[in-house]
């Protein structure tokens, strides 16, 4: 197969093969894999990963050339492209952000009743004076923000790749310095971690879907001209690292446990963790009749006693909550976001002290 140059498949994206287009970002250093065809979640595990309970990087089918798990099998390998797309032509493509550096807003604009202004832009308040008429969607909490820092809206960004999605919403690709912090995927309805209401944001944990890919709904089409990321702009990575999107790869200090028991801590709060993780992930394997939402809340339930009792970091504690739940649900983020912040505050009022430690 020729090797596509860095323009011409985006140039034509509405009528690129899903290969080229998969073709084009894994040259770009974009790792992809497969969604089902037509639809914008992964491509379904094999029967293997379906019948059994394992962590996605446990998965013994990554090494044999298969895709499943999602965006943790995502790959620039030429020869696996060749292998996936060229035996199931229709399937679609989605490019893992964490890996490639990217972070995706993903700007909705879904018909649902706003909140109250103080969810509109966490953690900024918005004077009653300021008149919020006609506020409908994404597209203007997200200019709303901009015009606050005296910027430009991201959506009217021309530099940069902008996708339209068959809803009506926008993704607006940036590309991540090489040498600064991984930013965390979060929901625009979070009460917790969100940068605007109805914009979420796609990076480390997540996915974005390309521009050419087909559903029923319609086409992801690209904007204008610019067909490559941008560079994240300064004041939007100032609002991520406002809103507490950075990933802490580190778990926080803490006085509790002792220094000197800390570890052996953490390793006993991990092992309790790991199994009800697996368990959400192992969901996966069916798209309903998993109990996912239970099997969630229960893990978020413990990993929130386990965070306030000092044996494990809030923020590592989210990080692997919404791993398992977007390998399992990839498109019920948004739900899984709500359980798992509010479990997490459940659990957090009932620390779960483990056996030698107070």
């Amino acid at each position: 197969m020729p090797r596509h140059s860095e323009t011409s498949v985006p140039r034509t994206a509405g009528h690129a093969s899903p290969y080229a287009v998969a073709r084009w970002c894994a040259e770009n250093g974009w790792p992809v894999h497969p969604l089902a065809a037509g639809r914008k979640t992964p491509a379904g595990n094999c029967a293997y990963c379906r019948a059994t309970t394992h962590r996605p990087h446990q998965c013994p089918c990554h090494a044999k050339g298969k895709w499943c798990h999602g965006f943790h099998a995502a790959t620039t390998d030429p020869q696996l492209l060749d292998a996936w797309w060229g035996s199931n032509p229709t399937l679609g493509v989605g490019v893992s952000c964490g890996p490639a550096r990217l972070v995706v807003l993903d700007i909705d604009a879904h018909s649902v009743k706003v909140p109250d202004r103080d969810r509109l832009l966490p953690g900024i308040p918005i004077h009653e004076s300021v008149n919020l008429d006609g506020l409908a969607s994404g597209f203007d909490t997200l200019a709303l923000l901009a015009a606050l820092r005296g910027k430009k809206s991201p959506a009217d960004d021309d530099s940069t790749l902008r996708v339209r999605t068959p809803s009506g919403g926008l993704h607006v690709w940036y590309q991540a310095p090489s040498h600064g912090p991984h930013y965390k995927s979060s929901v625009g309805s979070s009460p917790n971690v969100a940068l605007a209401w109805q914009v979420d944001i796609r990076a480390t944990g997540g996915y974005i879907v390309t521009p050419a890919t087909r559903t029923p709904a319609g086409t992801y089409r690209a904007l204008g001209t610019t067909r490559m990321p941008a560079a994240l702009p300064s004041w939007l990575a100032t609002e991520l690292h406002r809103t507490g999107h950075p990933v802490n790869k580190l778990p926080a200090p803490s006085s509790r446990p002792s220094p000197r028991s800390a570890a052996p801590a953490r390793k006993r709060a991990h092992g309790l963790l790991e199994p009800l993780l697996a368990q959400v992930e192992a969901c996966a394997s069916a798209p309903e009749g998993t109990a996912f939402t239970e099997k969630l809340n229960r893990a978020a339930y413990t990993a929130g006693g386990l965070v306030a009792a000092g044996h494990l970091d809030h923020n590592q504690a989210h990080d692997l909550l919404t791993a398992a739940a977007d390998a399992a649900r990839p498109h019920r983020h948004r739900h899984s976001s709500a359980v798992i912040s509010s479990a997490l505050s459940a659990g957090a009022s009932r620390p779960l002290h483990l056996k030698g430690h107070p």
